[in-house]
């Protein structure tokens, strides 16, 4: 994704921005100058998709969004039922005001809040138009940058020449370490008086809302019955762990000290840093620019009142999901199966029977044809099948239907095997949740992994058996 824009950057750059502002910062010390850039978002109509695609520039938004799945990854919200555990209630006044005082500018939004936290939410209904549509201006003032190789520059340069939490970011890795930077400047950023990022703090979830797994117990990383995922992040909390200790030992100034008395403290603010940043590449000038940013977005058609979110990374697994941010999805036309089999089915038969078009990296439900009854079974998790599922095609030879049959039952009798091998059923898992809704967000986010793994597995076993009942009559 490219921007244009006036402003000139050095290097790339890691970002960590808000929807609220934050006024220009001066007395720069490490970095860059500017005068007043904003970032913005805007909606812009993609006709084959139903992914909501983030548009930003710093003057003007023109270019075209690449074209990805016709399936959300969350499924477009339900209406909001009028009733004390659903309904949105307008965001608190300090939250505009620490924005807008700070030249944020809102255009057909606005912020609710309900039980699961803040959102943006659609104050008027908005078509689709080739063209992209401004609908928010966020300065870069409020972003916590770093740029992405060394020298370090920071903007809003808010760091002091000489301080010490300097020489912790020059001690990370440039490569493999932005999120422990990010979470360095954060902590200083809270420490600063008056600074954006201290007010915006208490609009941050805490530790105890936060879904990210770092901040998961032993026993609800074992809740997640994958022990790949588990491994990656007790890999991250020993990280995180290690780097804390490292440089909040006790000899450390008072300054320092003070930003994370304690581990829990550093960790929770790499997860703000890993779940609230998005790498994206933008252009600035005449650069293109790698930038970390977490920034809400809308695009295609918006009705008022419908939640605007954020287009995470896209083409990834729900491990991937689940590792950085903390959630999974039973739809993710990107996640796979480990099938390893020798079992194959006709690659074409099984497009045409649920109308999918398009290349592999591009599949999409072709709503447009005549379709049969029951292609509302069509959404993220077929798509997913259609690309994890092994298959074969060879020119215009037609799938021979007895070698079908058989390749179809073998593939279910696998999905079966994978469904056996964990240690709950779905309607257990489902059970276990409705038990406790006062679980911890970490446990609650562990099971629904689970949960929503094997969702996907009895999906492809339906669309195995709608695929062959199709073929043979």
């Amino acid at each position: 994704m490219q921007m244009s824009s006036s402003l000139l950057l050095q290097q790339p750059t890691h970002c960590f921005i808000s929807t609220n502002q934050k006024q220009l910062l001066k007395g720069f010390s490490h970095g860059w100058s500017t005068s007043n850039p904003s970032l913005c978002c805007s909606t812009q109509n993609n006709n084959n998709s139903g992914i909501r695609n983030t548009r930003l520039s710093a003057v003007d938004t023109s270019s075209t969004p690449r074209p990805s799945s016709s399936f959300p990854l969350y499924q477009e919200p339900p209406p909001i039922e009028d009733s004390p555990s659903s309904e949105m209630e307008p965001a608190d006044p300090d939250f505009y005001k620490i924005g807008y005082v700070r030249s944020m500018r809102a255009y057909g939004v606005e912020f609710k809040e309900g039980p699961d936290g803040f959102g943006v939410y659609a104050s008027r209904d908005v078509e689709p138009l080739r063209r992209a549509r401004l609908i928010m201006e966020i300065p870069l003032e409020l972003m916590l940058t770093i740029s992405h190789k060394l020298p370090w520059m920071f903007f809003p340069d808010i760091i002091p020449v000489g301080h010490p939490i300097f020489d912790i970011i020059n001690s990370t890795d440039p490569e493999t370490d932005a999120d422990l930077r990010l979470a360095c400047l954060l902590l200083y950023a809270f420490d600063r008086e008056d600074n954006f990022w201290q007010l915006y703090s208490d609009f941050l979830p805490s530790a105890e809302e936060c879904t990210s797994l770092l901040l998961a117990t032993e026993e609800e990383l074992l809740e997640l019955q994958d022990k790949n995922l588990a491994a990656a992040v007790r890999e991250q909390q020993h990280r995180a762990m290690a780097f804390w200790e490292k440089n909040w030992h006790s000899d450390v100034p008072l300054k320092i000290k003070r930003l994370a008395r304690e581990p829990e403290r550093f960790i929770w603010a790499v997860s703000m840093a890993q779940s609230r940043s998005i790498n994206m590449q933008i252009r600035i000038g005449a650069l293109v620019q790698d930038a970390n940013m977490f920034i809400p977005y809308a695009g295609q058609r918006i009705k008022k009142g419908d939640e605007m979110t954020v287009n995470y990374m896209n083409g990834q697994q729900n491990n991937l999901f689940m590792e950085r941010y903390g959630f999974s999805s039973p739809v993710n036309p990107w996640d796979v199966l480990p099938f390893s089999g020798n079992a194959r089915i006709h690659l074409d038969s099984f497009l045409s029977v649920f109308n999918i078009a398009g290349l592999p990296d591009e599949y999409y439900h072709n709503t447009a044809r005549l379709s049969n009854d029951g292609d509302s079974f069509v959404d993220g998790a077929v798509l997913a099948a259609a690309r994890t599922l092994p298959t074969w095609s060879d020119g215009d030879v037609p799938p021979i239907l007895s070698m079908e049959k058989r390749a179809v039952k073998e593939l279910q009798e696998e999905c079966l095997q994978m469904l056996a091998a964990f240690a709950t059923t779905p309607k257990e898992d489902q059970e276990i949740l409705d038990s406790m809704p006062e679980a911890r967000r970490t446990l609650e986010a562990a099971i629904e992994y689970r949960l929503h793994r094997k969702l996907f597995m009895e999906k492809t076993i339906q669309a195995l058996g709608i695929y062959l009942d199709r073929l043979l009559f």
